[in-house]
This record gives C-alpha cells, sequence and structure tokens, in this order.
C-alpha cells in the first residue's frame, strides 16, 4: 500500500490571543484556586493576530486534542442544531474575527495553550489504569486542585454562560469559545486516556510509514487518512456525510445521545465515562510501544472517531440551546435546513 501523508498537528493560519494574556498567565496560581476563576480577565478585549512564525516558535509539545479539523467540524454540526435563540447569542458573543461562524474559532483554545498556561489541564482528564473516570478521584491537575480536568471546566464554563444577558465580571466571550473546545476535547477518547502514558502521549507507533504517537493518531491521522482516502481532501464533505449519517443511520441514536437529566448544568461526567470506554475498547486495544497501525486499525477505529465527532457537536449544540433558550430547550430538531 502507497505511504500515507502524514498531517503536522499545527497548520497554516493565524492565531488569535487575547491582548492581556500576559497578565492571565502571571496570575494563573491565584487564579487556579476556584473553578470560577477558570475565566480569563472579564472585559471583552479586542483579538491580535500572530505571525506563523512566532506561532511555531512558541507551541506547546503536547498534542492538541482533535487537531484543527475535528474540532472544526464539530462546531459546524452544532451551529446547524442551534436554536433561533441560542444561534442569535452565540453570534453576539463572537469576536468579529469569526466572521459570524463558532467553528471558526474552535480551535482557539489550543492555539493559545503556550500562552495561558493555566488552562492546559482542562483539556483532558487523567485516569489510572482501570478503565473507568471517577470525578473525585481523576479531576484535578498536577498540584491536586479540584475540578481542574476537561468535565470541571465544561461545567465551569456552562455556568458561567448562564450569565449572558446579566451584569456579570466573566468574558462571555471566552467562556463559548472554551466551552465549544472542550465539549469537542471530551469526546476524543485519548483525552480520558491513561496518566502513565499522558492519554497515549508516550506511546510512539507508526501510521503506516510516518512515525507519530497514539494520541496523535486518534486527533488528527485518523481524520486526516478519512478526508484524504474517502471525502477528496475535502473537510467540507466529511461534515456533510457526518450531518446525513445524523438524520440517517444515527437518527435513533439522538434521543440516548442527548438524554441528560440535568438540564441546568451539562452530562460531561458520563461524556468522559464513554471515553474511557472508547480508549481501552479501541484506542489502546492491541497497542504496544513502536507497532506499525495501518488498514486494520484505521477501519476499526475509524467508526468510532466519526460518532464522536458528531455526538460531540450534538451535544454542544443541545448544551448552548438549554443555556440560551432556558425553560424553552427542547431536544434536537433533526429535520432542520
Amino acid at each position: 500500500m502507497p505511504a500515507r501523508h502524514h498531517i503536522l498537528t499545527f497548520h497554516s493560519g493565524v492565531l488569535f490571543v487575547s491582548s492581556a494574556a500576559t497578565q492571565q498567565q502571571r496570575h494563573a496560581g491565584r487564579r487556579a484556586e476556584s473553578r470560577a476563576e477558570m475565566a480569563p480577565p472579564p472585559h471583552r478585549r479586542a483579538l491580535l493576530l500572530l505571525p506563523l512564525v512566532f506561532l511555531l516558535r512558541l507551541a506547546p509539545p503536547r498534542a492538541d486534542a482533535w487537531g484543527k479539523e475535528g474540532h472544526i467540524m464539530v462546531c459546524k454540526i452544532a451551529e446547524k442544531y442551534l436554536s433561533e435563540k441560542a444561534s442569535a447569542a452565540v453570534q453576539a458573543l463572537l469576536p468579529e474575527s469569526a466572521g459570524g461562524e463558532l467553528s471558526t474559532m474552535c480551535p482557539w483554545a489550543d492555539q493559545v495553550r503556550w500562552h495561558y498556561h493555566w488552562a492546559s489541564p482542562l483539556h483532558y482528564a487523567n485516569t489510572p489504569e482501570v478503565c473507568n473516570f471517577k470525578y473525585s478521584r481523576d479531576c484535578h491537575n498536577s498540584r491536586g486542585e479540584k475540578g481542574m480536568c476537561v468535565v470541571g471546566a465544561i461545567n465551569n464554563y456552562t455556568e458561567q454562560l448562564y450569565n449572558y444577558g446579566k451584569k456579570t465580571s466573566y468574558n462571555l466571550t471566552e467562556s463559548l469559545m472554551f466551552l465549544a473546545h472542550f465539549v469537542g476535547d471530551v469526546h476524543q477518547p485519548l483525552h480520558v486516556g491513561f496518566a502513565e502514558d499522558e492519554g497515549g502521549n508516550t506511546i510512539v507507533v507508526h501510521w503506516y510509514r510516518r512515525k507519530t504517537n497514539l494520541h496523535h493518531v486518534w486527533d488528527v491521522s485518523i481524520i486526516d487518512t478519512a478526508i484524504k482516502d474517502f471525502y477528496n481532501k475535502s473537510m467540507d464533505t466529511m461534515v456533510e456525510a457526518l450531518k446525513m449519517n445524523l438524520t440517517g443511520g444515527w437518527s435513533d441514536d439522538i434521543t440516548h445521545w442527548e438524554n441528560c437529566k440535568n438540564k441546568r448544568s451539562t452530562c460531561a461526567n458520563d461524556y468522559a465515562i464513554e471515553s474511557i470506554h472508547y480508549s481501552c475498547n479501541y484506542a489502546y486495544k492491541d497497542v504496544e510501544q513502536d507497532i506499525t497501525l495501518g488498514d486494520d486499525y484505521f477501519f476499526t477505529r475509524y467508526p468510532v472517531v466519526e460518532k464522536r465527532l458528531a455526538q460531540a457537536g450534538i451535544r454542544l449544540a443541545l448544551i448552548l440551546n438549554r443555556i440560551f433558550d432556558g425553560d424553552e430547550a427542547d431536544g434536537i430538531p433533526l429535520q432542520v435546513q
């Protein structure tokens, strides 16, 4: 079989960074003392463009969840299923640089990780090798501060966004962008992986002929291979295929996906439990150091990636609809435009 093309975790483009981010980093330790302090400074700031060379030089070594394409796809799906009120609120909160599209800003939280060091542990949850997730045991940062994991972050930024339309000190623009990103993160199985291997980051593998690590395979390589081989190198075509599955093969599953009894908060804890299940039964299964992963792995794992992207999009829409519709919030209408 011909060699697969390897996509780097970093993609060309621009980075949007808050002009007051340096002050954020300086006070990171104090901010992490409570869940409410996950929020960046209260004022809404102009976003600056940084040259790509500067971005590459300062990029962190840890892999980005889903990669840029995965996060964009999650948010494109979510945008389709937003209610009228939720869509209007999202539009009002987005920075002008987003061009009116939430999906444009969904990779943002990865692009500012080198600057918002305090937010780094909010992208994932590390677990012991017991194939389950327990919030009380697993949701903390390296200093043991509770709530500092992807599940705590989703709950925190959801709660902040309930202040929309009220006088608040929270930066709701960044709350929205963090929430949209972290909902994608919690659905990437290896973002609820094992602490010992950092969610697969230390497991060196070959994706066909390219040397990489297991985490990167799930962030980028599986999606990139699918886009290239199945969708004529078009991410938009893959998104449309996922949307068609939502009204077709997955339509009977949507009610279960959006089932969340706690309408005020989220069911992020349940999503993390799902992810560690997929990590153990698919991501880690039959994988060892220096193994070559090829067609067998791709064709048996791609359906999981596809499903998790779709679930993340549906659930993000559901969370935003509940926040901005209040008591009027309903399920996801699949007969949308």
